[in-house]
């Protein structure tokens, strides 16, 4: 006889274990279904470990810098990879651990194996048969290798594998330079490692302004060899592997693939639901529900390929969940969009980016070079750029692209402004202490101000009052 629940949960990745959360509020009468690895991707192999690497690499880079403070001794320092990878294996397990226990004490309720839908409120696990009112797919996502490269596999690393390893060759390439891509790359430079960065697209780091990633892959090559705008063929070498670049063929003893992610969508039986995944691996659904068309299904996290940033998964499994256990739909309001790359510097994108407004007639743009920005300079960070997007007929902030020191901090103003709605004008009437970071913004807006300021007034006259103060 079928079991019957109110409502399975497929997956216990950031977006499955945040719509348990929810269900869980409502009704006891539930399964939560995972196949392979239990615990949050940020977690295991993404934000948490990279983040751990990072701050590693960064602490090598800064060596270069302690001779001109009158530090010396710097260079008798010796980098441990091994240790390195060690300490970074051991902060991961302790940030995986905490989520794992929390699907411990479910019980029968956890059920570990591949879920397939037979019909919408039908879905197969193990051989056993569930009635469902409701399903939410949380399945997440897993790196893209292309087909091609499969016959030299042993030779490749993705995200999922790197962590493992105990140290990594002295030569590497790191294909695909997006957030993750770029984050590795420049910290497995400063690790000693000879890197060569290849990217297909003109921009890096997921940015669109062409001028802000110009000016960061400008910094870049300083540690590392970076091709953009073209498409790496990669062939077996003796033990290693040729990197052919136009002309160029380039030997390294391994080759990180960080082309993106894919949705984990296949032999879920979505045919069975009247469902196709599109070329990007997307099935459509509403945002604002996490409904997938008008079917009792949800679909949360990076296995909506919407949004696939961990604050993001966390608020779509919530959505996911309380519509799925309640009997009336509600929609739900996103916050701005916010993206991190935590690179040196950091890059940000905020609220609508280059590409997106590239067709409003109405948009202007302020920017700001952090080359020789004072505060910056006191830490060796002076250089970035920094590009504001705007509204020339009433001065609404829309978006920003940015790769500057201190961006994962500034980013979180412009969210906030952004969300609140907030005018060029505004952010103007804001101090700006000296000396900060964020009197490069400050530069940005006053840019931006010229460009949308009719009448002229100065910019001491925005903190006028409109009538004589009581």
């Amino acid at each position: 006889m079928p079991k019957q629940v109110e409502v399975v949960i497929i997956g216990a990745g950031s977006a499955g274990l945040s719509a348990m959360s929810e269900v869980r509020k409502k009704t006891d009468n539930f399964v939560l279904i995972n196949q392979g690895h239990y615990g949050t991707s940020c977690a295991r192999v993404a934000c948490m470990p990279t983040k751990a690497l990072i701050e590693a690499a960064r602490a090598c880079q800064g060596r270069h810098f302690l001779a001109e403070l009158g530090l010396k001794g710097a260079d008798e320092l010796i980098i441990d990879r091994p240790r390195i990878f060690e300490h970074v294996r051991s902060l991961r397990d302790g940030f995986t651990n905490g989520m794992i226990k929390s699907t411990e004490k479910l019980g029968d309720k956890n059920i570990a194996g591949h879920a397939r839908f037979i019909d919408p409120e039908t879905i197969e696990v193990n051989g056993q048969t569930i009635k469902t009112d409701r399903t939410i797919i949380a399945t997440g996502s897993s790196s893209i290798v292309p087909p091609a490269w499969q016959a030299f596999s042993d030779r490749l690393i993705t995200t999922e594998e790197i962590f493992e390893l105990a140290d990594l060759p002295d030569t590497l390439a790191v294909i695909g330079l997006g957030p993750t891509g770029l984050e590795m790359a420049q910290a497995l430079a400063r690790l000693g490692i000879r890197v060569v960065g290849v990217e297909q697209g003109e921009t890096i780091g997921g940015l669109s302004d062409p001028e802000v990633s110009a000016a960061m892959a400008g910094i870049l090559r300083q540690e590392m060899a970076l091709h953009t705008g073209v498409t790496a063929e990669l062939e077996a070498a003796g033990e290693g592997l040729e990197i052919t670049i136009g002309d160029e063929k380039l030997p390294v003893a391994k080759a990180l693939v960080t082309m993106g992610r894919r949705p984990n969508l296949d032999d879920l039986g979505l045919e069975n639901l009247g469902l196709k995944i599109d070329n990007q691996g997307r099935i459509p659904f509403d945002p604002a529900t996490m409904q997938v068309g008008d079917l009792p299904v949800f679909i949360a996290g990076d296995a909506n390929n919407d949004r696939p940033l961990l604050h993001e998964a966390l608020d779509e499994g919530h959505i996911a969940g309380f519509n799925a256990a309640s009997d009336k739909m509600i929609c739900f309001r996103r916050r701005s969009p916010l993206s991190i790359t935590f690179t040196e510097p950091d890059i940000v994108i905020v609220g609508q980016g280059y590409e997106q407004l590239a067709g409003l007639k109405d948009r202007v743009i302020g920017s700001s070079d952090f080359a020789g920005q004072s505060r910056a300079r006191m830490n060796n960070s002076d250089r970035g750029f920094l590009r504001i997007y705007a509204r020339r007929n009433d001065g609404l902030v829309l978006g920003a692209e940015m790769a500057i020191p201190a961006a994962e901090h500034v980013g979180h103003l412009f969210a906030f402004a952004i969300q609140k709605k907030a005018t060029v004008s505004d952010l103007l009437r804001i101090p700006f202490y000296h000396p900060v970071i964020e009197e490069g913004v400050q530069a940005a807006l006053r840019d931006l101000h010229k460009q949308i300021n009719l009448t002229g007034a100065s910019e001491i006259e925005l903190l006028r009052y409109h009538s004589q103060p009581t």
